[in-house]
Order: C-alpha cells, then sequence, then structure tokens
C-alpha cells in the first residue's frame, strides 16, 4: 500500500513539472489562466455531479431492490442503513477521513488555514462513502459531498499547476460554488454559498471565476436532468401585509429550530466519540440500525394509523425529497408535520454523528418545510383570508431554518428563489431569513459549519481564522507598567502632564488605587470650553463607563472590544475584582500579539509541514482530556514526554481556546489536540494517563 502510494505521489509529481513548465515556457496571460482553470473546474464538476447522482441512484436500487429483495419489509428498514453504515466507517477510516460528515467545514478549514490544499483521495472517497450512505436510507443530503468533491477537484487542479495559495482558494471557492449550482439547478445561489460561506467574503477578485465555474457546471448538468427547478411548487404570493407578520414569527421559530438542529447533532457526535470501547470504523453501522428502528417504529405507527407522508422506504431516509414536494404542495396535518420536525433531526444525528458521510443542507430544508408547512397549517386555519396556504410557509420556512442554520441569509433566499422558480415569494423569503439570521446568532454565534471548526480549536470570522490572535492570551500582550493619575488632579496639571508624556489617554484611579474610569485628550479638549477648567477635577470630566479586558481572555477579545467603541486602549481588570487595574492594552500591544501570534503559528505551521513531509503521511488528530491525576499536568509542552512524530496542536481551557507552544503549561481539565499517526494514538494516550 505505501508503494502504491508512493508511485502515485511520484505520478503527480511529475505531471505537475510538465503541466507548470508549460505555463511558465508560453506564460500565458493571468486572466487566461484563472479564467480557464475556473471553466476546467465547472465542466469537471458539473461532470461530478451526474455521475454523484447516478451513484446514489444506483445504490438505492441496488440497497432496496437487490440486497433487499425477499425480505421482510421490517428487516430491510433496519438492515440496509446498518449495512450501509458497516461499508462506509472502514472506507472512511482508511482512506480519507476528511470525508466523514457533512464536508463544508473541511473545505473552510482547507481555505482559512491550509491555502485551500484538499487531497485529491478525498473527493473519491466522498463520493462513494456519500453515495452508499444516501443510497442505504442514511438520512443525509448530496449538497454537502458535491461541495467536497467540487471543491477537492479546484485544489487538485491549483496544486497540478503549482499555483499560489491564493490562486488555489479561488479555485476551491470555484468547486463549491459548481457543486451547488449543478445539484440544484442555482447558479446564483452557488456563487454566493462559495462567496458567504466558503470564502467568508465577497471580493471582485473571486467573482469572476466563481461566476464562470457555476454557470458551466449548471450548464452541463442541464444537458443530463434538463432545466427544471428542483422543486414543483404551485403559485404562492402574499396575500396581505399582514401576513409579513405571520411569516416573521416563523423566522423566529425557524431559528430556535435551527439552532436545536445544530446542537443536537453534534451531541449526537459527541456520544458517539465518547464511545471509545467500540471500534471507531463499526460506529456507523451502529448509527445506520439505529436509524432502522427510528424507520422501523415510525413505519409500523403510520400503517396502523393509516397515515403517512410520501418517501420511500419512510419520508426521512436519505434528501427525503418526495416529501418536501408532498408539503410544499400544502398537503399533511400539523402534527404529522411537527412529527417529522423531530424524526428528521434524530435521523440526520444519528447518520452523521456515528460517522456517515452526507450533507445536512437538504436535512435543514426538509425540517424548514414541516416546520413551515405546520405552522401554515395553524395559521391559515385562524386567518384564511389573510395568509397563504401552507405550501407558502412551508416554502419561507425552508430558507429560515437553512439561514438560521448555516448563517447564509443571501444564500437561502437565492437558493429557494432558483429551487421554486418562483419570485412572489421574495418579501417573505428575504424577512423571515434575516429573523433568523439574526436570532440563531443570539442563541449561538456559530453556525452549523463554524461549529465543527471551533471545536477542534479553529475559530472563523468571515471566512478567515483568526487563532493568531486567539492563541495569544491579554496577560501576555499588555502593558503592565502603567502610568495613572489620580481623580483629585487638577486639570491644569493634567493640562501639563498631557504636554510632558505626549499620551492621549490615562487610566484614573481613586484614593485607594482602584480603577475609577479613563481620562483623554478629548475629555480635556471638551473641558476646556467651559470657564474655570482649570479647577476642576479629573474625576468630574473622566469616562465612568469603561469596556475592560480580563488577562486569562484571548487578544481577539480584547481587539472586538477595542474596535466596537473605536478607543484606543482598554483596561486589563482582575476577573474577581473589576476596579483592580493589572495593565492596559493599547494599540501598539496589538501590533506586538499579532506578531507574537503569527510567529507561534509559523511554528506550528511548519513543525506540521515537517511531520507531514515525513513519515505522517496519514495523520490523525486525537482529542486527550487532562484528568487531575495525570502525569502531565502542571507541565510544560517541551517536558512532556512523546513520540517524535507527534505535534500538540491546541488545547481547550474552559471556553477558551489555546495554540500550544513550548512554554505552555498544561493544566488539568485541558483538551488537547493532537496531530500523531494513527499507530502511535495509543503511546500518546498512554503518556497522558489515559
Amino acid at each position: 500500500m505505501k508503494e502504491q502510494a508512493n508511485g502515485r505521489r511520484t505520478w503527480q509529481r511529475r505531471l505537475s513539472r510538465r503541466l507548470s513548465g508549460l505555463l511558465d515556457r508560453y506564460q500565458p496571460p493571468e486572466t487566461v489562466v484563472l479564467m480557464g482553470t475556473a471553466l476546467l473546474v465547472g465542466l469537471g464538476t458539473g461532470g461530478g455531479a451526474i455521475l454523484f447522482s447516478w451513484m446514489i441512484d444506483a445504490m438505492g436500487r441496488l440497497f432496496f431492490g437487490w440486497t433487499g429483495g425477499g425480505l421482510p419489509g421490517g428487516i430491510v428498514l433496519v438492515l440496509v442503513p446498518a449495512l450501509g453504515g458497516l461499508l462506509v466507517g472502514p472506507l472512511v477510516y482508511r482512506f480519507a477521513r476528511e470525508a466523514k460528515g457533512h464536508g463544508v467545514p473541511e473545505v473552510m478549514e482547507a481555505v482559512a488555514l491550509r491555502g485551500g490544499r484538499i487531497r485529491p483521495i478525498v473527493a473519491l472517497v466522498k463520493a462513494v462513502a456519500s453515495a452508499i450512505t444516501i443510497g442505504s436510507g442514511g438520512s443525509a443530503g448530496r449538497e454537502g459531498p458535491i461541495v467536497q468533491i467540487g471543491s477537492a477537484l479546484g485544489s487538485t487542479v491549483g496544486q497540478v499547476l503549482r499555483m499560489s495559495d491564493e490562486r488555489i482558494r479561488n479555485l476551491v471557492a470555484c468547486g463549491a460554488a459548481g457543486g451547488i449550482a449543478a445539484t440544484f439547478n442555482a447558479p446564483i445561489a452557488g456563487v454566493m454559498f462559495a462567496l458567504e460561506v466558503i470564502l467568508g467574503e465577497f471580493s471582485a477578485r473571486y467573482f469572476a471565476t466563481v461566476v464562470i465555474s457555476a454557470v458551466t457546471a449548471s450548464v452541463i448538468s442541464r444537458m443530463a436532468f434538463g432545466n427544471v427547478p428542483a422543486f414543483a411548487v404551485p403559485s404562492y404570493e402574499l396575500v396581505s401585509p399582514v401576513g409579513l407578520f405571520f411569516y416573521t414569527i416563523l423566522g423566529l421559530v425557524g431559528a430556535v429550530v435551527a439552532v436545536g438542529f445544530t446542537r443536537v447533532l453534534y451531541l449526537a457526535e459527541d456520544l458517539f466519540d465518547a464511545w471509545k470501547r467500540f471500534p471507531e470504523p463499526l460506529k456507523a453501522m451502529v448509527g445506520g440500525a439505529l436509524l432502522g428502528l427510528v424507520g422501523l417504529a415510525y413505519s409500523l405507527a403510520a400503517r396502523a394509523g393509516g397515515w403517512g407522508a410520501p418517501g420511500e422506504p419512510v419520508p426521512f431516509y436519505g434528501g427525503g425529497y418526495p416529501a418536501m414536494d408532498w408539503v410544499l404542495s400544502s398537503q399533511g396535518t400539523a402534527g404529522i408535520l411537527l412529527l417529522l420536525v423531530l424524526l428528521k433531526t434524530l435521523a440526520t444525528s444519528l447518520t452523521i454523528g456515528s460517522g456517515g458521510s452526507g450533507g445536512v443542507f437538504a436535512p435543514s430544508l426538509f425540517i424548514g418545510a414541516m416546520l413551515g408547512g405546520a405552522f401554515g397549517q395553524v395559521v391559515h386555519g385562524l386567518a384564511p383570508d389573510l395568509t397563504a396556504p401552507s405550501g407558502a410557509f412551508a416554502v419561507v420556512g425552508m430558507a429560515a431554518v437553512f439561514a438560521g442554520a448555516a448563517r447564509a441569509p443571501i444564500t437561502a433566499v437565492l437558493i429557494i428563489f432558483e429551487m421554486t422558480d418562483d419570485y412572489r415569494l421574495i418579501l417573505p423569503l428575504m424577512l423571515a431569513t434575516v429573523v433568523s439570521t439574526v436570532v440563531a446568532e443570539a442563541l449561538n454565534k456559530e453556525s452549523i459549519y463554524t461549529l465543527k471548526l471551533l471545536r477542534r480549536g479553529v475559530r472563523l470570522e468571515r471566512g478567515r481564522d483568526i487563532d493568531v490572535m486567539q492563541g495569544v492570551l491579554v496577560s501576555e500582550a499588555m502593558t503592565t507598567d502603567v502610568e495613572t493619575v489620580g481623580s483629585e488632579v487638577r486639570l491644569a496639571e493634567l493640562e501639563r502632564i498631557f504636554s510632558e508624556t505626549h499620551r492621549h489617554g490615562f487610566p484614573v484611579v481613586d484614593g485607594n488605587g482602584d480603577l475609577f474610569g479613563i481620562v483623554t485628550l478629548q475629555d480635556l479638549a471638551r473641558a476646556r470650553e467651559a470657564p474655570g477648567w482649570q479647577e476642576r477635577t479629573v474625576g468630574q470630566v473622566a469616562t465612568r463607563s469603561l469596556l475592560t479586558v480580563n488577562p486569562d481572555e484571548p487578544m481577539w477579545v480584547a481587539l472586538k472590544r477595542l474596535g466596537a467603541r473605536d478607543v484606543g486602549r482598554l483596561p486589563v481588570v482582575d476577573r474577581r475584582d473589576p476596579r483592580r487595574l493589572l495593565g492596559l492594552i493599547r494599540r501598539q500591544d496589538i501590533v506586538r500579539a499579532y506578531r507574537v501570534g503569527i510567529s507561534r503559528r509559523l511554528d506550528l505551521q511548519e513543525r506540521a509541514d515537517r511531520l507531514r513531509l515525513g513519515k505522517l503521511t496519514g495523520t490523525e488528530f486525537v482529542e486527550i482530556v487532562i484528568e487531575p491525576g495525570s502525569p502531565q499536568a502542571g507541565r510544560r509542552v517541551r517536558d512532556v514526554p512523546l513520540p517524535d512524530d507527534c505535534l500538540l496542536t491546541t488545547a481547550r481551557r474552559g471556553d477558551k481556546v489555546l495554540l500550544l507552544h513550548g512554554n505552555t503549561r498544561l493544566e488539568a481539565g485541558d483538551r488537547i489536540v493532537a496531530l500523531v499517526a494513527p499507530e502511535r494514538a495509543g503511546e500518546v494516550r498512554r503518556a497522558f494517563g489515559g
């Protein structure tokens, strides 16, 4: 196996040298290269979407046709998802663990931390694993896999041509846009998804190439599937302006459901991860079996009660598109639809949390459609003359739940518009998605995508890793030799102090040395406008309402607080005694902290690259909790006896994430993330007493 991997890498290097050599020899214009590679990625992603869709259909026929032929229906409902998990778990564990889960966070991480570099094998493993998962009834969508597949294709093109990190990130975004465009026949939404979610920024330098890739992929998919919307929805419109009130309430409810869905999903992942004694590759089988039991219980209850929703074999298996078509046509009762909200949440959590492969986009649309349909049934029954049928609320509910989960309101509005090919609900869509996004942000700062990265110690804002400033504590950057002025000092004396020190502001302390406020040159200038200002005291003009920071907080928190009020200095106070002044954070301290963070990040990246280029061609991330009795509690990182091919990357301490370096002292309760070869993982755990 190792010889095959070495042979494959040798072939890739030869191809890379030849193609990049051609570019160097003929030196085509940069625009030609960018547009040509974007076109190539769009063609590949469009073709990949067609092939992936065919694979899912083929797996569905295989599992529920040939495999289940002749078996009782109840056994098939349980056996097939379990069999799918039995195949997916070892496949992902052995060949590409990045293919586990829903895929989009892995692409975001590659863009933010690795210059967009994704291993080519990820595309192949993700396609096969997701096709098996969805085809065998796993509750997941196809959009996450095709985004990861398209992104891996774009990354591979960039790496083969030896492009810069910036261009590779651009091609990754092209692949993601092409994947969404081809899967849902939604090129505009594909472009916005790539910019809003994957890159986290809207930039003219990315826009043109991303559009070319999305349009190309969409054209390729239309050649195979036709130019038809994803959902055949009756014509709905806003009946009365009063209806906007009900859509606002739906946005609020959608936010709560979206956050609940996110939490249940990661709770399931935590429970399966905590099951240490069970083999990791077989956990997806257990998740599939549990999903099958849920499906069996639903099937028996629906058959006994004479109710149910369309979808074979049960509505919440796979993507759930037949059931969504059903509810978008104003079908179903509120009770059944709310039950499907709960069952789809549970089914997706079991599938993805146990290690299955698939996206969360389609499940969030399913949950939103059922929620909106149930809400619409109630509202339309109460005010039939003021509201549209329940199908209109189902359309808006899809956008509201997805926007609340992904924090991508623009993408949510555009993709629902393109998937339904109906513009008349645009006002309710816009209102509900914005309300849902704002409320969800207040309930939980992280989206369903960024939360997965945060749990790995990676915090993203606007698509960029802010872990550089997160790895530096305020106590490391603050100035401790702080010049202060007393609250009883006269303003005439304060003017002299400003003139001599050339400072723009000072912390103000009272007679006991406790923090009283802040006084700046602007405060003095305003005071000088009044007669007799020289006799007034500093305490009379100082700012008392202060933004402060604690020494154990990361520097990115201080940076955000400084920017929120555009102040030039931030007092550092004791967490237990907010009036005790410990230091001061100024603009120059931020520059110094950033340099420290960059230095640590470069050191970490250098060591990781050295490991990746050496023996660790197949590493894994291992999370270790330092128990109170661990021999490493209280030690510095450099003193921990570890194998040479192990790298400690981050530590979660409470609600903070620390970027580890040699001088960092470990504490009991820290959750350490280590990069290590799979065969050395046990040795690393034993070193920490695990």
